[in-house]
């Protein structure tokens, strides 16, 4: 089992920007990719960015490429989510989710792919 907890999260105007964290605890000595998905109620959970085991292989969505980086810090499992130049339509829950898979694996972008998921952050972008 991974544990998975986001924080960072919070109401800001757009443009402007917010570093979401998600620490991973448990089977941690496993090798797995992290992701961000993004859902607000009524639609589907939207992938956002994912990055493997050593960091060396990301992707982002096409509707955040520029703004949102992915990245990870092994030393202290946790993975973040620069978000830069927010925009009202970034408002959503954000949630991590992990994967054991392949370092050499791309990371997936399905979001039922994933095994273990963390309860979400909220970030409310206003105009």
């Amino acid at each position: 089992q991974v544990q998975l907890v986001e924080s960072g999260g919070g109401f800001v105007q757009a443009g402007g920007l917010l570093r979401l964290s998600c620490a991973a605890s448990g089977r941690t000595g496993s090798k797995y990719a992290l992701a961000w998905f993004r859902q607000t109620p009524g639609e589907e959970r939207e992938f956002v960015a994912a990055i493997s085991w050593s960091g060396g292989n990301t992707n982002h969505a096409d509707s955040v490429k520029g703004r949102f980086t992915i990245s990870r810090d092994n030393a202290k499992n946790t993975v973040y989510l620069q978000i830069n130049s927010l925009k009202p339509e970034d408002t959503a829950v954000y949630s991590c989710a992990a994967i054991i898979i392949s370092e050499y694996r791309t990371p997936p972008f399905r979001w039922n792919e994933y095994q273990y998921w963390g309860q979400g952050t909220q970030v409310t972008v206003s105009s």
